[in-house]
């Protein structure tokens, strides 16, 4: 099984004693942009995904299911959310054939005109009681387009920077990309709780709710402008081809590297079934089960955010010394420790519900910081960019695009108990794919 080479052509780190190669004329390369590149794109994209998260919880339960229960209603809330995650594999596919036919800068374009025109749908998107059921189908609509649109935003930045890291430096590399994750979970989580907090419930429900998703639209054009604007220049360009990070057919890569885009999607799931259920699935819970104040609640998940950014920068130094699949073992083990203890924290009162915050978000941030990316480097050099894409793709479907419905639903009805079960789940999967990933290579 090939891997990854690391080619000179990459200058270092600041830091590392090789000297910058310089690509075109005067202007050097450097991962320090390439870093910035990906942690604009990445705060931007998980902004909107908190924000659509948020509000799954806070407001389309009565805006878009009031006829039914509350709990019912924010199922079917987070039925809706999962849609993006469905389809954003359909639109990477999708866009790496715009690509081949019609170049890096058309594909961003359309993922930027219509990411923008379905968030912006949703910010002016009126409820059941103006539209009825046509307001529902409308909002699944916008959900899925901004999933095309997701998958259409993949740029080739993160692996460009994985391929740019000294061979000692690759997880602290690694860590960069997912920085952007607590960034746009702290702000999500700010802005909701001052429009919470500082408005009437009537006002809330009525426009208050809407400011958010035209802050994602502000922010999500400004990110995808940057982004095209550095890999669109002659240098990139040149240093993407030169590394080979051009897309291919989706349907030759599962034929060929089906195996790898399996272990890559596995290897990553205790992480990404934990991002929910510390992020997304909590507020749900305590929206619908206890008397804890929201606005108090969320300032909690806002420390946790700081929490995870501490662990993903943690993960890269860990990692280097002691290995990014090693790292992510660990972690695995210790998020199926933590999943023993999360029924009885949830029930434990606010203490034990911003212990168990505080707690899972420390163990997200040092396994999300090394989940991406840790075994794509088995793809062969010609379809790494498309692997990539599809790898982390599937690892969201797969361990994060239901949890929080999942996780609600058998918790409510079953016990929190079933909660257990799922992050077990996820850390058996992590834990079985690492080991097949280390047998396959140990083969070849």
């Amino acid at each position: 099984m090939s891997s990854i080479t690391y080619p000179p052509s990459f200058p270092p780190a600041p830091d590392a004693d090789a000297q910058p190669h310089e690509v075109h004329g005067d202007h050097s390369v450097s991962p320090g942009d390439i870093a910035v590149g990906v942690v604009i794109g990445r705060a931007s994209e998980y902004f909107d995904f908190f924000v659509y998260g948020i509000a799954s919880v806070l407001v389309f339960p009565q805006l878009f299911f009031p006829l039914h229960q509350r709990l019912e209603g924010v199922l079917f809330a987070f039925t809706i959310f999962a849609f993006a995650f469905i389809a954003r594999p359909v639109g990477t596919a999708i866009s790496m054939a715009i690509q081949r036919r019609w170049g890096r800068a058309t594909k961003l374009t359309i993922a930027l005109f219509l990411l923008g025109t379905c968030t912006v749908g949703i910010a002016f998107l009126p409820g059941y009681e103006t539209l009825g059921t046509k307001a529902v189908l409308l909002l699944a609509v916008l959900r899925v387009g901004q999933g095309l649109a997701l998958g259409g935003s993949w740029d080739g930045l993160p692996s460009l920077l994985a391929l740019s890291a000294p061979p000692n430096r690759r997880g602290w590399y690694a860590m960069l990309g997912q920085l952007g994750a607590p960034v746009g979970f702290i702000l999500a989580s700010a802005l909701f709780a001052f429009l919470y907090g500082s408005l009437s419930q009537d006002d809330f429900l009525s426009w208050g709710w809407r400011y958010p998703f035209f802050v994602a639209f502000a922010i999500n054009v400004v990110a995808l402008f940057a982004r095209l604007r550095l890999v669109v220049t002659p240098e990139y360009e040149r240093l993407l081809e030169r590394s080979e990070l051009e897309p291919v057919p989706a349907g030759e890569l599962v034929r060929t590297q089906g195996y790898n885009l399996f272990i890559g999607a596995f290897a990553a799931l205790a992480s990404y079934a934990l991002f929910h259920l510390v992020t997304v699935f909590p507020l749900s819970w305590i929206h619908l089960y206890t008397e804890q104040s929201i606005t108090g609640f969320l300032g909690v998940q806002i420390v946790g955010g700081f929490l995870i950014a501490v662990g993903v920068v943690v993960s890269g130094l860990v990692a280097d010394r002691y290995g990014r699949r090693r790292t992510l073992g660990t972690l695995a083990g210790m998020i199926a420790v933590f999943s023993g203890f999360a029924p009885t924290l949830l029930n434990g009162g606010t203490l034990g519900q911003d212990v168990f915050i505080l707690l899972g978000c420390t163990l997200l941030g040092l396994s999300y910081g090394q989940a991406a990316g840790a075994v794509t480097s088995n793809f062969t050099p010609r379809f790494r960019y498309t692997g990539a894409a599809l790898t982390q793709d599937f690892a969201w479907l797969i361990g994060a695009a239901f949890a929080p419905v999942v996780a609600l639903g058998l918790s409510a009805h079953f016990g929190l108990g079933y909660l257990s079960l799922y992050l077990l789940s996820g850390a058996a999967c992590t834990l079985a794919a690492l080991g097949l990933n280390k047998a396959l290579v140990a083969k070849d």
